[in-house]
């Protein structure tokens, strides 16, 4: 797969990514709980990607080691959102997006740790314009210091840690099997966690087909279905420090959709804070856009 067109699926995850609080927003304006809301998205998406797999691809063989590495993979993925909805719990949905938010660097981290070379000067000054985005975005103008809970810190931290995991092994594990089936095992692995934390009492509440099916399906197909197949696909060919920037779009997308689907008031310095994420995701790709065509 090209390039440009790794680095366009990844934008689209992450964008996919950014519509997801809405569908969450009107889920639980609807009545239905935490656990609910996770529940399905992560059930349907395991759902519409096995039944996309076996349709187009039937059964295919994959050994052990392809299962238990896949199934690593779901699991940070799920433990991100088992982190992140824990922190919302302490800390307010600002700086939970902000402590989640420092995957950007962590990622950066990662991948040079990995493949033991310093970070880029681009991917250094993008970090910085994305952190500094990230502060302007999530609009912390109204938060004590003094009413902080260490626990949530730590959770949201912690679903830094897990989310910048997820992307690096996404671009590194059994990428020679078709990324529909790695997909597949990804969720597999994430039900695995979100059940455990969240029994699936939606199977039996009634709460299914009290409205919380058709919230599902929209849950699963921009929460897991989108971004975790366009990440399976688009990482490897662009590596996990430029997916882990291209990441941070999330954010933005968030901020647009709820200024013109939920209404709600966006600050100036919010808008602000979008320009710098916008302009710390360009930048690296305006480098190697010049690198490319100076090769060419």
């Amino acid at each position: 797969m090209s390039y440009w067109k790794s680095v366009v699926l990844v934008l689209l995850g992450a964008c996919s990514y950014g519509i997801l609080p809405i569908f969450v927003k009107f889920s639980y304006d609807s009545g239905f709980n935490v656990g609910q809301v996770s529940g399905v998205q992560i059930f349907f998406g395991f759902c519409m990607l096995w039944l996309l797999q076996l349709t187009r691809h039937g059964f295919t063989r994959v050994n052990r080691r392809q299962w238990g590495s896949l199934l690593a993979v779901g699991l940070t993925m799920g433990l991100t959102s088992v982190f992140y909805y824990y922190s919302l719990q302490y800390v307010s949905a600002s700086l939970a997006i902000v402590l989640l938010f420092q995957f950007t660097w962590i990622g950066i981290l990662i991948e040079a740790i990995a493949i033991k070379r310093f970070p880029t000067k681009d991917k250094l000054v993008s970090v910085i314009f994305l952190l500094m985005g990230t502060l302007l975005a999530a609009d912390l103008s109204g938060l004590h210091m003094d009413s902080i809970s260490y626990l949530g810190l730590i959770s949201g931290g912690f679903s830094a840690i897990t989310y910048a995991l997820f992307i690096f092994f996404s671009g590194k594990i059994a990428t020679e099997l078709n990324s529909l089936l790695r997909t597949a095992i990804i969720l597999t692995g994430g039900i695995l966690v979100i059940f455990l934390v969240f029994p699936p009492q939606f199977f039996y509440d009634g709460s299914l087909w009290n409205g919380l099916l058709m919230w599902g399906l929209l849950l699963a197909l921009f929460g897991a279905v989108i971004p975790t197949l366009f990440f399976a696909m688009g990482v490897p060919s662009i590596g996990s420090g430029t997916a882990t920037i291209l990441g941070a779009a999330e954010l933005p997308t968030a901020i647009l959709m709820s200024g013109l689907v939920l209404q709600e008031t966006v600050s100036f310095l919010q808008w602000m804070g979008v320009v710098l994420i916008i302009i710390g995701i360009g930048l690296p790709e305006m480098v190697q856009w010049r690198r490319l065509k100076k090769g060419a």
